[in-house]
């Protein structure tokens, strides 16, 4: 069976679009037919050859992808599903592609109210994000306990968390350093602005408490100072490190004020997991509030997109369509 793919290899030209056929896939138990792939900040890494995300070529990429079950032990024909994560679009082909091969294991069928281009529209982004709004909650932390931050507010993880959050009735301040996003970031949700540059700073081992809790995308120094800066009981997420593989802190925030750093891994979170934040993502973030910010393109608007999200030139999801 025939399809068309956009594969990356190891010789010139690196980037292809191309025929194949499934048994050109890494072998998995399913085969799915590709509706809609959501590009990721790691797909263009991969595509730009800027980052070590392919280690065996020829790859396709796509972390995320959402479409319809061809053929499978473990799902009907027909059955819609999703999946995100697992290393796919690394170590295993990816969503770009007309058809994907994938482990069952790794497939979730989309919940009711979750179309595949709305769930691609969430993607990656929206899974991390909603997972992190669960951590907040199971650590106790209520609308009334005070202000939650959201560090990189203008990315994918950070709009998504302001919505949620925001829906749910917490106090939501977005940080960020693109002022000119400051408009978009209110009409998702969040009563303040915080210039980047108020957290980007050495802070103290402890400063009086702003925080009842945080979503923090960036890492670095910024997740340091959110540290030196929550309130007694908060509850801050980490799942980035565009600031930073670093992290400098004591152990004041954790044994005077209890704070509680939880990191969010979206890549192997388990099913059940998953399940419930996809659950609550099709209700909490309807696909008409994504519409302002969602970009379309065809396999051949790849590498253009892939360049434009490493530059930092992307606010919002691109989606690429890979069925009519």
């Amino acid at each position: 069976m025939p399809f068309t793919a956009f594969r990356i290899h190891d010789d010139e030209p690196r980037n292809r679009i191309e025929t194949i056929e499934t048994g050109d896939l890494r072998a998995g138990d399913t085969l799915v037919k590709v509706t809609y792939s959501g590009l990721n900040y790691k797909d263009a890494l991969a595509v730009t050859n800027t980052g070590k995300i392919i280690r065996d070529f020829p790859m396709v990429p796509g972390i995320d992808y959402a479409g319809t079950v061809i053929e499978s032990e473990h799902f009907a024909p027909g059955t819609e599903v999703l999946l995100t994560g697992w290393g796919v679009g690394e170590r295993h082909d990816g969503g770009l592609a007309g058809v994907a091969s994938a482990k069952a294991k790794w497939l979730l069928p989309l919940p009711a109210g979750l179309s595949a281009r709305h769930a691609m529209a969430l993607g990656t982004a929206g899974l991390t994000a909603m997972l992190a709004v669960m951590a907040i909650e199971d650590g106790g932390v209520t609308p009334a306990s005070g202000p939650i931050a959201v560090t990189g507010a203008g990315g994918g993880v950070g709009g998504i968390a302001i919505k949620v959050l925001a829906g749910l009735g917490y106090d939501v301040h977005a940080v960020s350093g693109r002022p000119e996003q400051a408009e978009r970031l209110k009409a998702l949700g969040a009563s303040t602005v915080v210039d980047r540059s108020e957290l980007a700073r050495d802070a103290k081992p402890l400063e009086a408490g702003i925080w009842a809790g945080a979503v923090d995308a960036v890492g670095g120094q910024m997740l340091s100072t959110i540290l030196a800066t929550c309130q007694p009981g908060a509850v801050v997420t980490a799942m980035g490190n565009a600031g930073g593989i670093g992290l400098k802190t004591t152990v004041f925030p954790f044994i005077l004020r209890g704070v509680r750093l939880q990191g969010i891994d979206s890549v192997f979170a388990p099913l059940d997991k998953r399940a419930a934040a996809w659950a609550r993502l099709a209700t909490a973030v309807p696909e008409a509030s994504l519409e302002g910010s969602i970009e379309e393109i065809g396999l051949e608007g790849v590498e253009d997109a892939c360049q434009r999200l490493v530059a930092g030139q992307v606010a919002g999801r691109i989606l690429v369509r890979l069925a009519p």
